[in-house]
């Protein structure tokens, strides 16, 4: 194994069994290792959450199944306990069947020599449609790297065990997706557009109302013109042809 190299499948298989609890050959990929979804799991909550300020980290049992909704961000936990000596570095991601779903990790991407504990992995749905994950799920990727040397510039801190708290609390509330914001759109518009149907009846229906009075205002009009000449007296004509007599003379 040569300085700064990245450890091969025969090294990793050498001395993972002491950095990995707990380890299993099987799980080998190549030059990188593969974890787990483990215990503990933070989804933030959408518009379809009844009260946003109580979404908070979960346990779950052994092989519970949960979602993350389109444009939703999480914390996921693994199930191992990772170590990394001082004389190495390690490099994570998701694996790649896992991103083309939509998975994003927006989390570092490496383990600083003498980390010893659980890995947090920040992952954001940038997919069109819910991710379903189950504890105990191989779904990220571990790489080992040598340092030229053992340094000690290290992590020297007590075992990191569980989603931190801290974290969660930075970015909890309700988070606007793409997805919320346009379902969101297409209900005003549906809204809108049924307002304007009714206010577009209901003035029909007042046009109507209003012609039918016009139409029966003019025809009293008529009827009542045509009674009242009808009603007046027409004075007596001569006969066509007649002439009146002449007066008697004395």
């Amino acid at each position: 194994m040569t300085t700064g190299s990245f450890w091969s499948g025969e090294t990793l298989t050498e001395r993972l069994p002491g950095l990995i609890e707990p380890f299993s050959p099987e799980r080998i990929d190549c030059a990188a290792y593969t974890l787990a979804v483990g215990p503990e799991v933070y989804v933030s909550p959408n518009d379809q959450t009844v009260d946003p300020t109580t979404v908070t980290v979960r346990k779950l049992a052994d092989g519970e199944a949960f979602t993350i909704p389109p444009g939703q961000f999480a914390f996921l936990l693994t199930e191992e306990i990772v170590s990394v000596p001082a004389d190495a570095i390690a490099f994570i991601s998701i694996r790649a069947r896992t991103k083309f779903k939509g998975l994003v990790n927006v989390s570092g991407f490496h383990v600083d020599p003498g980390y010893r504990g659980q890995l947090t992995f920040a992952v954001f749905n940038a997919g069109p449609v819910p991710i379903h994950i189950r504890r105990g799920q191989p779904i990220f990727l571990i790489w080992y790297a040598r340092l030229d040397r053992e340094t000690a510039f290290k992590k020297d801190g007590q075992d990191h065990k569980g989603i931190d708290i801290e974290a969660v609390t930075s970015v909890a509330g309700e988070l606007q997706s793409f997805a919320g914001l346009s379902k969101k759109l297409k209900e005003q518009d549906k809204s809108l557009g049924d307002r304007i149907h009714a206010i577009e009846r209901e003035q029909t229906y007042y046009r109507g109302i209003g012609a039918l009075v016009l139409a029966i205002a003019v025809a009293f009009s008529v009827n009542w013109v045509k009674d009242t000449f009808a009603a007046k007296p027409q004075r007596d004509l001569p006969a066509a042809g007649s002439a009146s007599a002449p007066p008697k003379q004395p």
